[in-house]
């Protein structure tokens, strides 16, 4: 499957699916560290894209990226924390 990654200059998300994080499992496992906006979670390139990456394999999924990059501060930035909007 593939997925946009963006990063920034200082850190990077991976744009995935709500129902894709719901059907994994893992709605009470992503950090606050992540932002979400309408029906995708940006998940942040440490801790949350690695539980993904791990639930995915756990399945038989193998992940592709698509890298968009910015040299200014990225949108993503502003969007509800995945702790705030996930209540």
């Amino acid at each position: 499957m593939k997925f946009d990654f963006f990063a920034d200059p200082g850190h990077g998300w991976v744009k995935v699916k709500r129902t894709l994080i719901e059907k994994l499992g893992l709605d009470d496992k992503i950090t606050h560290f992540s932002y979400v906006r309408g029906d995708y979670v940006y998940l942040e390139e440490d801790l949350d894209l690695t539980t993904f990456m791990k639930a995915m394999k756990e399945v038989g999924k193998t992940v592709e990226f698509r890298e968009h990059s910015t040299n200014n501060s990225s949108r993503i930035r502003n969007y509800d924390s995945y702790g705030l909007a996930a209540n």
